[in-house]
Protein backbone atom coordinates (compact mmCIF):
# COMPACT_ATOMS: atom_id res chain seq x y z
CA UNK A 1 0.00 0.00 0.00
CA UNK A 2 1.39 3.65 -0.91
CA UNK A 3 2.09 5.98 1.90
CA UNK A 4 0.35 9.48 1.78
CA UNK A 5 1.54 12.45 3.98
CA UNK A 6 -1.83 12.74 5.17
CA UNK A 7 -2.63 16.61 5.94
CA UNK A 8 -6.01 17.02 8.51
CA UNK A 9 -8.52 19.73 7.86
CA UNK A 10 -8.32 22.54 9.91
CA UNK A 11 -12.34 22.52 10.30
CA UNK A 12 -11.65 19.15 12.29
CA UNK A 13 -12.15 18.93 16.23
CA UNK A 14 -10.84 16.60 17.87
CA UNK A 15 -12.89 13.12 17.36
CA UNK A 16 -12.78 10.58 14.67
CA UNK A 17 -14.46 12.31 11.77
CA UNK A 18 -11.85 14.30 9.99
CA UNK A 19 -11.43 14.71 6.30
CA UNK A 20 -7.85 13.97 5.31
CA UNK A 21 -5.61 15.21 2.06
CA UNK A 22 -3.10 14.14 0.62
CA UNK A 23 -1.43 14.23 -3.02
CA UNK A 24 -1.29 11.45 -4.50
CA UNK A 25 2.05 10.73 -6.89
CA UNK A 26 -0.12 9.90 -9.70
CA UNK A 27 -1.40 14.21 -9.69
CA UNK A 28 -4.16 13.18 -7.82
CA UNK A 29 -5.68 14.10 -4.60
CA UNK A 30 -6.50 11.35 -2.28
CA UNK A 31 -9.03 12.39 0.36
CA UNK A 32 -10.21 9.68 3.34
CA UNK A 33 -11.42 10.25 6.84
CA UNK A 34 -10.24 9.54 9.98
CA UNK A 35 -12.12 6.44 11.02
CA UNK A 36 -10.52 4.26 8.19
CA UNK A 37 -7.16 6.02 6.72
CA UNK A 38 -6.07 3.11 4.88
CA UNK A 39 -9.23 1.76 3.59
CA UNK A 40 -11.88 4.51 2.16
CA UNK A 41 -9.66 6.24 0.22
CA UNK A 42 -11.11 8.22 -2.96
CA UNK A 43 -8.90 9.68 -5.63
CA UNK A 44 -10.02 13.03 -7.82
CA UNK A 45 -8.33 15.34 -10.12
CA UNK A 46 -7.29 18.74 -8.37
CA UNK A 47 -9.29 20.67 -10.72
CA UNK A 48 -12.74 18.37 -9.11
CA UNK A 49 -11.44 19.48 -5.67
CA UNK A 50 -10.67 22.80 -6.65
CA UNK A 51 -14.45 22.98 -7.49
CA UNK A 52 -15.82 20.73 -4.15
CA UNK A 53 -13.96 23.49 -2.46
CA UNK A 54 -15.07 26.82 -3.74
CA UNK A 55 -18.77 24.81 -3.49
CA UNK A 56 -18.82 24.12 -0.14
CA UNK A 57 -17.36 27.82 0.72
CA UNK A 58 -20.02 29.40 -1.11
CA UNK A 59 -22.65 27.21 0.58
CA UNK A 60 -21.09 28.25 3.58
CA UNK A 61 -23.74 29.81 6.00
Amino acid sequence: MTAYDWQKSSYCAQGDSCLHVAAGGDRTVKLTESSDPGEAILSTTPAAFAALTRALKANRG
